[in-house]
């Protein structure tokens, strides 16, 4: 199922007063995300999200984005399945290859807020797709504990 698009935007403030006042949506507090490199909102629509990402600082990857793209776009979609390991080793056995995660600096599955994530490198029409096992409850706890979040 589709978990989230990510759209890079070049003004984070701007694309949030957007989709609450043109869209009626709610959309989240911006937060910070130093070890990603990045400040995200996320706008809650009924069978999705949108996850707007803006630079934190010049080495962020979605500065890079930007750079190439200075009007924004979307950056990667996200779809969420049951288990990572077996959608990366279908994925792969089928011909995608694997990108680094630019934020973690990590090949393959690997820990973010939300769930276990990898990433394909763009294999679909140049846009990349993020693979999310969403953790259970515990796990979602285990991983907070672990942050200290």
């Amino acid at each position: 199922r589709l978990n989230h698009v990510a759209i890079a935007v070049p003004d984070l403030a701007e694309a949030m007063d957007k989709y609450r006042v043109t869209l009626g949506a709610t959309v989240t507090d911006a937060a910070d995300l130093p070890e990603h490199g990045v400040t995200v909102a996320f706008v809650d629509l009924p069978n999705t999200k949108v996850e707007l990402i803006h630079p934190l600082g010049n080495e962020s990857p979605i500065r890079a984005f930007l750079d190439k793209s200075p009007a924004g776009g979307i950056h990667h979609i996200c779809y969420e399945v049951d288990d990572i390991d077996a959608a990366l080793a279908h994925a792969q056995a089928e011909g995608a290859t694997l990108r680094i995660c630019q934020a973690c600096n990590v090949h393959g599955s690997h820990p973010h807020p939300e769930g276990w994530v990898a990433f394909l490198d763009d294999e679909a029409g140049g846009i990349e797709i993020e693979f999310m096992q969403v953790y259970t409850p515990e796990q979602l706890k285990e991983y907070e504990d672990l942050k200290g979040i």
